[in-house]
């Protein structure tokens, strides 16, 4: 606090000279009666009110930020970084973006390498990568919005709300619910349907594509099956329940309401400037080579470009129960079922490591115990691109990342777990 009132007793002698100048400017006016020296003085007096409408700004942000700082960010950063170089080296990834979250804010943003490794681009915490099956978890809220609208129940059998296609292969008496389809026990494919950005094809449309691949490979609850089709399934249900086309939905009630504003399905041109090369590691050379860029059949699964801060509002909105700046998305009683462990029959680490014997599917988040707290984690993951975001509920800390790096998955993991260590060994005492 001591060092609070040193600066603000800055800006308050500032502030004076400014007062003074812009009173002494006020007596010019009056004795010189052009046109000319009134506009000169005009402009003066403009100025010296923006200087002091800063002043007071940076006064108040200077005062915010000793109030809800939390976390000894400078003790922590450099042990940080240094966990990031490893990672980066040890996983072969060109660049990253970093972000740390408590409670309701973005408390530290960091970038490293170069996003464009032949132009030497330096990534920074405002560059776009695409965020792969982290958006996943945004779409199984925009869908529990319309559960709570009463347009379903999450044990209701999904086939019953199909009409122009049908889940095909389903046992009548043991039905896919939106339960199943949110916890990859549906018996869905996962499915990809891939197409170069600059290539000759598209993806299918839609309701053709799920028309035509909608059917079980697996009994229903037999095995866990990573599906991107049934998120492209659900895509198709949003936009029934709510009568909006997908994207238009998304933005209004999960991009727009969280202020995630560089994060687009197709990037916008000044989103583009920024965006990041993809780039998988070739062994035999030592050399990093551009990936192709692509599209794909079930685009709603992952097909997705953001930011990491835009990544932290997300972490920030899950840590306060589906709430961001007092706008809550989805009820606390809802926030509470998604968090949970669904079955306890598929449990044990997910992914390529991810977390322990604990570890399994909430709604579309992994949920883990690790030292008496609970977790949540997503990673993301298309040709070139690895994201991977944390959660701990209980300390209400966060941890985001994005990277041009290929299949990094296991290096994401354990910098996740070690930034969610430091978050906790620099917190600050009440």
């Amino acid at each position: 606090m001591v060092e609070d009132f040193h600066y603000f007793g800055h800006y308050i002698v500032l502030y004076s000279i400014i007062e003074y100048i812009n009173e002494k400017k006020k007596r010019e006016i009056y004795r010189y009666r052009s046109i000319e020296e009134e506009v000169r003085v005009s402009k003066l007096k403009t100025i010296s009110g923006y200087l002091k409408i800063g002043i007071v700004v940076l006064v108040f942000l200077v005062k915010c930020s000793f109030a809800v700082q939390n976390v000894d960010v400078d003790r922590l950063v450099p042990q940080l970084e240094t966990e990031i170089k490893r990672m980066m080296t040890e996983g072969k990834v060109p660049s990253a973006a970093v972000a740390l979250v408590s409670g309701d804010r973005i408390i530290w943003t960091g970038a490293y390498g170069y996003s464009n490794l032949w132009a030497k681009t330096p990534a920074a915490p405002c560059t776009v990568y695409l965020i792969g099956s982290t958006f996943k978890t945004m779409s199984m809220f925009a869908l529990m919005q319309q559960m709570e609208k009463g347009r379903f129940k999450l044990d209701g059998r999904v086939n019953d709300y199909l009409n122009e296609f049908k889940i095909q292969g389903e046992t009548p008496s043991n039905p896919v619910t939106f339960r199943h389809l949110l916890t990859h026990t549906s018996g869905l494919p996962g499915d990809f349907g891939g197409h170069p950005v600059w290539g000759t094809t598209v993806p299918t449309p839609l309701k053709e594509y799920l028309r035509s691949s909608l059917k079980l490979k697996n009994p229903l609850m037999t095995k866990l099956v990573y599906s991107n089709i049934a998120y492209s399934l659900v895509a198709y249900l949003i936009e029934k329940f709510s009568g909006e086309k997908y994207k238009k939905y998304i933005q209004k009630h999960i991009f727009d309401p969280l202020e995630m504003r560089d994060t687009a399905f197709a990037p916008r041109p000044d989103m583009e400037e920024r965006l990041a090369i993809p780039y998988i590691f070739n062994k035999k050379t030592g050399k990093h080579k551009p990936a192709v860029r692509v599209k794909a059949n079930v685009w709603p699964a992952g097909i997705v470009y953001g930011t990491v801060t835009n990544q932290a509002n997300w972490l920030i909105a899950n840590l306060n129960h589906g709430v961001f700046k007092n706008h809550r998305l989805i009820s606390e009683e809802t926030f509470r079922e998604i968090m949970t462990r669904q079955y306890d029959k598929f449990i044990g680490t997910i992914s390529e490591g991810w977390l322990n014997e604990t570890t399994g599917y909430g709604l579309t988040w992994w949920i883990s115990r690790r030292k008496g707290d609970t977790l949540f984690a997503h990673s993301g993951s298309v040709s070139g691109y690895t994201a991977f975001l944390v959660g701990n509920l209980d300390q209400k800390t966060g941890f985001a990342i994005l990277t041009n790096g290929n299949r990094a998955h296991a290096h994401l993991f354990k910098l996740a777990v070690k930034a969610l260590d430091l978050l906790e060994t620099f917190k600050k005492s009440p």
